[in-house]
């Protein structure tokens, strides 16, 4: 079950450096950012913003070539240990064209690997550098972290120091309890990776899939997609956190989310678990990249093997 190709990074300790990079959409929420990053700096760590993080290019935080330069800087740094995304929105996937993680293809060096911390837009990033072989955390972003409770903060902190992490549970569709390899990310991004370099091996994976803004018909077709190209029957089981501000406009004929999300999926013989607390607009509990858990579709329990 265990995949010895993908490395965990060496264990954050307080006094380390992190740095944060913004390869996505422009920063707009100025105040949540610099909560954000004095959550950190309060947690003991040496957090780094760099130059010109507040630029600009359309709805992007700069060209491709300034953010992918971002993130070259950041895990080039021998002494930075973790590299904290600002924001998401939109922009990652654009970086990966003609991209090679450093430390990719050759021995790892000391800083190699380090943490990359982020959710939403970032599943591109976490999934390429799963694909290169190394862990990351879908986790809260520097301008979500503050609205985050104190027991998901712990949670995540918890994680990347090297403590084991609880048991999330939800809603259990009924059925096998299976093992895999956990991959989380938002539905919308990961649909758009599937058929491209930087989609990831499915076999034996466990999907975990949280999704905002999309109105239900845009979900049904990301589903369909998954469907269509057989992506979705390489996986051993789905574990789905939250799909908010999903519904359909008032007044137009709809399914709801709910309801798409058992039309595509309930008749695919997987392991099912809904309603785990990670994603927008909540509780967004952190998610290693690439490591080993247990899904339980009769209890409704996602378990984290212990490394």
């Amino acid at each position: 079950m265990t995949n010895a190709k993908v490395l965990t990074p060496k264990w954050l300790q307080p006094g380390d450096l992190l740095r944060v990079v913004v390869p996505s959409g422009a920063l707009r929420d100025m105040m949540a950012f610099f909560q954000g990053v004095e959550i950190w700096k309060k947690r003991g760590y040496r957090v780094e913003l760099g130059t010109e993080f507040t630029r600009e290019w359309g709805y992007l935080a700069g060209t491709d070539a300034h953010r992918r330069q971002q993130l070259l800087e950041a895990f080039k740094d021998r002494e930075c240990r973790a590299i904290l995304c600002a924001r998401g929105g939109y922009g990652s996937t654009r970086l990966l064209e003609d991209w090679t993680w450093p430390g990719q293809g050759e021995s790892l060096r000391e800083g190699y690997p380090k943490w990359l911390i982020g959710f939403s837009d970032i599943t591109a990033l976490l999934w390429s550098q799963y694909s290169a072989g190394i862990s990351g955390v879908h986790g809260p972003v520097l301008t979500t972290l503050a609205a985050e409770p104190q027991w998901s903060r712990d949670r995540l902190f918890g994680w990347v120091e090297g403590r084991p992490l609880l048991p999330l549970f939800g809603r259990g569709w009924g059925g096998d309890r299976v093992s895999g390899m956990l991959l989380p990310g938002n539905l919308t991004v990961a649909t758009h990776l599937l058929g491209t370099p930087a989609q990831p091996q499915l076999e034996g994976v466990i999907l975990a899939f949280e999704d905002v803004s999309e109105v239900p018909y845009r979900l049904d077709r990301c589903l369909t997609q998954w469907r269509m190209t057989g992506a979705i029957h390489q996986v051993r089981g789905l574990a789905l956190g939250r799909f908010s501000q999903c519904q359909s406009p008032l007044g137009i004929p709809s399914f709801t989310v709910d309801e798409v999300l058992h039309d595509r999926l309930s008749n695919l013989n997987l392991p099912i678990v809904s309603d785990l607390p990670f994603g927008h607009n909540g509780p967004n509990a952190a998610l290693p990249v690439g490591v080993p858990v247990h899904l339980d579709a009769d209890t409704g329990k996602l378990e984290f093997v212990q490394l």
